[in-house]
């Protein structure tokens, strides 16, 4: 069964607002007028192309196409922001730095400078609104995917950046790391409801999203984790694991050993990470994130599965329970 204050949260981020912790985000800036075309060349992601406002979602691969991050890019205008999981921060930033030699680029660490909240649900844009100035509530509604703009917080530097990853659509407000509890308190009063960890991992998984070191780490491939259509240009210059990616894709008509993907599980038990996945007696995968879906009052999850096992409606079984592969996502998004 479902806590009810589980539950509350759950309804108000799929049906009103609430507001998630984005502490676990690290903050990389970039400045430097050779900034777009020194990312552009490391990145899956068309950077040259961004105006100020614009932004996208782009991975960073080794030579031999497999991820080492995946990130949000926000050109800014003056600057390019790049948030990712924060684990990978320090990796990230060493090989940003190492690899500038004669580019107008500087690179620095934010994510102790700003700390970030994602608002998110249907009236999302309305309390972004209120508690932000210098920005309008038709402004950020407005806003397209990876869209950002400066706004102030209690009269302090702001951004507001439209995202998705959440599983459900809304804001990420970044304010100076000092002003965190301020924030938090500010939506609260403007009627959010704060999301706890385990019903913001559950909007997560039913929109299908994969999370790295959850559902991908240095050992996928983007198009294992099926993120292409959103991470990979196909129509920009070389940039680093562009050969491995390619090859597949023409070469291999896209077909990979494996493919990340849903999974209903019979039952009323939410499997561990890692649990095995069969067919028969076979071993096919392995469950990488499972949750109890409080929209579908079942188990659900994500799986990496033999391309074998991928289409929807494949019976398997995990711990010996029954599960059905499933398409993602597993629910639309409401807003």
């Amino acid at each position: 069964m479902i806590p009810a204050t589980t539950l509350d949260a759950y309804e108000a981020a799929r049906y009103r607002a609430g507001f998630i912790d984005r502490t676990d985000r690290g903050r990389i800036v970039l400045s430097g007028k050779d900034r777009a075309s020194y990312l552009h060349g490391l990145l899956t992601n068309d950077i040259t192309v961004l105006k100020e406002g614009e932004g996208c979602y782009a991975a960073y691969l080794t030579p031999q196409g497999r991820m080492i991050a995946d990130m949000l890019v926000y050109e800014l205008g003056d600057v390019m922001l790049l948030t990712l999981a924060s684990d990978v921060k320090d990796t990230v930033l060493a090989k940003l730095d190492q690899f500038v030699f004669t580019e107008d680029v500087q690179v620095g660490d934010l994510t102790d400078t700003f700390t970030s909240v994602a608002v998110v649900g249907p009236q999302a844009a309305r309390i972004a609104g209120a508690v932000l100035a210098d920005v309008s509530v038709d402004g950020l509604a407005a806003l397209p995917e990876h869209g950002n703009v400066r706004a102030q917080f209690e009269g302090r530097p702001a951004i507001a950046a439209r995202v998705t990853d959440t599983g459900e659509a809304g804001y990420e407000l970044f304010v100076e790391a000092s002003q965190g509890a301020a924030l938090n308190a500010a939506l609260g009063a403007a009627g959010a409801i704060a999301v706890d960890d385990a019903t913001a991992d559950a909007l997560r998984v039913e929109a299908g999203v994969p999370k790295f070191h959850r559902d991908m780490d240095e050992h996928t491939i983007p198009l294992e984790a099926g993120i292409e259509s959103r991470a990979i240009s196909l129509t920009k210059g070389c940039y680093v694991g562009q050969e491995v990616i390619i090859r597949v894709l023409h070469r291999g008509h896209g077909r990979v050993v494996r493919k990340l993907v849903g999974l209903a599980f019979e039952g009323g038990s939410v499997p561990a990470r890692d649990a095995i996945v069969r067919a028969d007696d076979r071993e096919v995968g392995h469950v990488t994130s499972s949750v109890l879906s409080p929209a579908l009052k079942r188990p659900i999850g994500l799986a990496y599965l033999h391309r074998d096992f991928v289409a929807a409606g494949t019976s398997v079984t995990v711990d010996g329970a029954p599960a059905v592969v499933t398409e993602l996502p597993f629910l639309g998004r409401q807003s």
